[in-house]
C-alpha cells in the first residue's frame, strides 16, 4: 500500500490519496454547487416574472388569497432541491478538506 516511488505527489509516506486530486475535486464540487444555485435562482425568477405578467395582463384570475398563495408556493417549490444541492455539494467539498487536514495532523503527530 505504501508507494515510495519518486513520482508520488504527496508529502506523506503512506498516503492513500493524491492531494492534488482532492483539491481539484473540492474545486469542482464548489463550481457545480454555484452553477446549481444560479440555475435554480434563474428558474424561480423567470417563473415568478411570467406569473406576475400573466396576472397583470389578465390571463390568470385568482379569486382569493389562498389561490395566490398556492401559486406562489408552486413557483418556489422547485428551488428547494436546488438549495439542497448547493448545501450538499459545498458540504462535500469542505468534508474532503477536513479529512485531508485530519490525515495531515495525524501524520505530524505520529512523527513527533
Amino acid at each position: 500500500m505504501t508507494d515510495s516511488t519518486p513520482h508520488s505527489k504527496t508529502n506523506f509516506a503512506g498516503t492513500y490519496f493524491e492531494r492534488d486530486a482532492i483539491l481539484r475535486l473540492d474545486r469542482l464540487a464548489s463550481i457545480f454547487a454555484w452553477i446549481s444555485l444560479i440555475y435554480y435562482v434563474v428558474q424561480v425568477i423567470v417563473t415568478l416574472t411570467s406569473f406576475i405578467l400573466q396576472v397583470l395582463r389578465g390571463f390568470v384570475v385568482l379569486p382569493g388569497f389562498t389561490d395566490l398563495a398556492q401559486q406562489v408556493l408552486w413557483i418556489f417549490q422547485p428551488a428547494l432541491p436546488g438549495l439542497w444541492n448547493f448545501i450538499g455539494l459545498q458540504a462535500v467539498g469542505k468534508i474532503l478538506l477536513i479529512f485531508m487536514d485530519i490525515e495531515d495532523n495525524t501524520r505530524r503527530a505520529a512523527r513527533k
